[in-house]
């Protein structure tokens, strides 16, 4: 099993025998492709390749290990770190770090290392993008505010930005027209989910592994957690692990599909109300039961139906 620390740089290999559970041999390499080409011919075609997901500094090794023919497995980081911590406990480096996951690897049944295809990439950075132009335009309103005498200038400069980032949505919008992302033409029908909201959800789950709905949710940090301590007795609080730029889309769909017609989920709304929740958290409910909605449709291969909704499947019965 080889384990791989990956770094904007470099990588981090160790090689450990499925045996003995020692390493055989560690190296550092560049986190390059012709570094990458020369690890594949000194490493056996059979040994997996255990990497954390690291945005596009591990596409490169990942991308071509696959290419050829290499098993590549997916370790999630949170669950890699707490093994980590758990067989080693006094030091933290890229080459203890690639031993423990080369030993996680091997203890642990891991998930094929998912590759996003162009398109998803592609419409990733721009929805990266724009998030960075949005941070920015409502910076320079805040400004604009507080600084009187340069408030026309601000406040010009806000508008250009407004006008980027709609240029933005226009070719976001359009690239899913082409199909480029099938799953987001279907999520759009979804009340509440626009253009912008649709494809980040849908390049989320076309290019990572969910086991189940919970797993989803709990990616966005939108799964409840039982805070007890001091005058806090009992309550549930939003773990706000994971994808934050996500979870905030879905609360702002949650929040548009109580002002959209014929939407399932008002019902939903008025129920949470009615238990005691406060606005905020009845909508965080409904930001939930989106978001395992989009996981339905997406590992289901199914077409948005509001009747649905909220049926729970049915068990076959034996005959």
């Amino acid at each position: 099993m080889i384990g791989i620390d990956v770094s904007k740089a470099s990588l981090s290999i160790c090689c450990v025998d499925k045996d003995t559970r020692k390493a055989m041999w560690r190296k550092d390499i560049q986190n390059s492709e012709s570094a990458v080409k020369k690890l594949l011919e000194i490493t056996h075609p059979e040994w997996p390749w255990v990497l954390e997901p690291t945005g596009r500094y591990s596409q490169c090794a990942a991308k071509m290990a696959k290419a050829a023919g290499r098993k590549v497995l997916l370790a999630s980081p949170k669950q890699a770190k707490a093994f980590a911590q758990s067989i080693q406990t006094r030091a933290k480096t890229d080459s203890l770090d690639s031993f423990s996951l080369a030993l996680y690897g091997l203890s642990v049944q891991l998930p094929d290392y998912p590759i996003k295809s162009e398109s998803v990439e592609e419409l990733e950075e721009l929805l990266l993008a724009r998030k960075n132009l949005s941070k920015s335009r409502q910076s320079l309103k805040q400004s604009a505010s507080q600084l009187p005498h340069a408030k026309e200038t601000l406040e010009g400069a806000a508008r250009e930005l407004s006008a980027t980032i709609a240029a933005l949505d226009k070719r976001i919008e359009r690239l899913v027209g082409q199909g480029q992302l099938q799953i987001a033409r279907e999520l759009k029908k979804v009340p509440g989910i626009g253009p912008v909201v649709s494809t980040a959800i849908g390049s989320r789950l076309e290019s990572k592994h969910f086991e189940g709905p919970d797993q989803f949710v709990a990616y966005c940090g939108l799964d409840l957690r039982v805070k007890d301590s001091g005058k806090y007795k009992g309550q549930r609080k939003l773990t706000k692990n994971g994808d934050a730029e996500l979870r905030r889309l879905l609360y702002l769909a949650a929040k548009a599909t109580l002002r959209a017609k014929n939407s399932p989920f008002k019902a939903q709304y008025e129920r949470e109300k009615a238990k005691g929740l406060t606005s905020i958290q009845a909508i965080c409910a409904i930001s939930r039961k989106m978001a395992k909605l989009c996981w339905s449709l997406h590992h289901n291969k199914t077409t948005y139906n509001p009747e649905r909704v909220y049926t729970k499947p049915t068990k076959a019965l034996d005959n």
